[in-house]
């Protein structure tokens, strides 16, 4: 039984008549009715008494067509939510992100996809860099935002962005010596007891800060994972907190924000996804990061062309 079935059957129920059915849907009449009795002997029960006053549905028919008419109701929703899915209007997106990127570029981005997209669902994890590069290799991620370029086994299947630069600064609480100063140097910040992301969350800052500071330095640091947490133990006067500029974003009268002198670069944001996904949401996505963030789309748009180029010309 094909889904034509089905709506001759409901034509003929709504018209109560052959001809006039046949009509609505553009058939003679002829057929219909040859259609209708081929539908009667597959299900082995007569649907519809032909009667002198016209055609009505039967006990076994009024059954049938209720049926017949939520199947056609669901197979043309299943047309208009595989529609939709193509066109990544529906799905899951999980994302790993470092805390530092909630200040900045995330909340733009996600903000504009939640409303072009509201009925995909998000999947947001706070992870370090490493964590979210392994999640995202193993395929228990779609996107990760960390900073500094994946590493390990996999990494060259993924396609990485730069999302952000930023540098060094370093925040005190508002009693300390520091505060007031628009800047201090590193030889300053080598005397005093450091707050920082810790090594095995964000290994490529580490790596950095260690090359600044020295490793007794970093070894005696207190770590966070996180930038809110840098800022509160530094308000607490716990020590000098170093992290990203956009840590200047979170206000709080209780803290005093430095550059450091000379500026030293962090390692950059970095958005990567894997080369091989071609899911309709994870596009929708990338659709949102080039409308929201135009110079990481020509970047990012013109690593998949270098990509496909290389991946063509291995062919």
């Amino acid at each position: 039984m094909e889904a034509r079935h089905l709506r001759y059957a409901l034509a003929l129920a709504d018209h109560q008549h052959f001809g006039r059915a046949a009509a609505s849907l553009g058939i003679a009449q002829p057929p219909l009715s040859a259609q209708i009795a081929a539908v009667e002997r597959e299900i082995g029960e007569r649907l519809f008494d032909r009667t002198s006053r016209g055609v009505f549905p039967t006990a076994a028919g009024t059954a049938f067509l209720a049926r017949a008419r939520k199947a056609l109701d669901e197979m043309g929703a299943a047309v208009v939510e595989a529609g939709r899915a193509a066109r990544g209007e529906t799905g899951l997106l999980r994302m790993g992100f470092i805390g530092s990127a909630l200040l900045a570029p995330l909340p733009g981005v996600l903000g504009r996809f939640r409303k072009s997209r509201p009925d995909v669902r998000l999947d947001l994890r706070e992870m370090g860099s490493p964590d979210s590069a392994a999640a995202l290799v193993a395929g228990e991620l779609d996107v990760a935002v960390g900073r500094g370029n994946p590493r390990g086994a996999g990494a060259e299947d993924l396609v990485t962005v730069p999302i952000g630069a930023d540098h060094l600064v370093a925040v005190v609480a508002s009693a300390h010596p520091f505060a007031g100063l628009p800047e201090i140097g590193l030889e300053q910040l080598v005397a005093e007891h450091l707050i920082m992301s810790a090594p095995a969350q964000e290994p490529a800052v580490a790596s950095h800060l260690r090359s600044l500071f020295g490793a007794p330095a970093l070894d005696a640091a207190t770590t966070s994972r996180d930038v809110h947490t840098i800022i509160g133990l530094a308000a607490c006067d716990a020590g000098v907190g170093l992290g990203p500029a956009r840590m200047r974003l979170i206000t709080r009268d209780d803290v005093w924000f430095c550059d450091v002198t000379p500026r030293f670069r962090l390692p950059d944001l970095q958005l990567s996804f894997r080369a091989a996904d071609r899911s309709p949401v994870l596009a929708a996505f990338l659709d949102v990061v080039r409308a929201n963030c135009p110079e990481v789309g020509s970047r990012l748009d013109d690593i998949l062309t270098r990509r496909q180029s290389t991946t063509t010309g291995r062919t």
